[in-house]
């Protein structure tokens, strides 16, 4: 099984950027990401830079430029990165994760019917 790259918070947001446009280039990237982040050129080619060196971004030149694809899917990051993130803060527990943002959060009844509809899909 392939190796899955472990990203930044920064580097998730240029890998957003390229699943929402691909295949894209370093100036589309930095058109995409200047106006939320005040990121100029060097910063997005640096982030591709290291996203390639990772393996999580593939390029094929184009005449001067290089066009970029994502190399990972978007729900294979999001799942490594997810158990991660429950290993770390939760001690692996998904039970622990649901009940504290269950907690935590304001909920309407349409959004518990449709947690509840996720937990009767789990049920054995």
């Amino acid at each position: 099984m392939p190796r899955i790259p472990k990203v930044t918070e920064s580097e998730w947001l240029v890998m957003e950027a390229v699943w929402a446009s691909q295949p894209t280039t370093a100036a589309d990237l930095t058109a995409a990401l200047h106006a939320e982040n005040d990121w100029g050129e060097a910063t997005v080619k640096t982030f591709i830079n290291r996203l390639v060196n990772k393996g999580a971004l593939t390029y094929q030149r184009d005449g001067k430029r290089y066009v970029y694809r994502a190399k990972v899917a978007r729900t294979v990051l999001l799942r490594e990165h997810s158990r991660g993130f429950i290993e770390r803060f939760f001690s692996g527990s998904t039970q622990a994760l649901v009940a504290h943002f269950v907690d935590a959060q304001a909920l309407s009844a349409e959004e518990v019917e449709r947690l509840r509809a996720l937990l009767d899909r789990k049920t054995p």
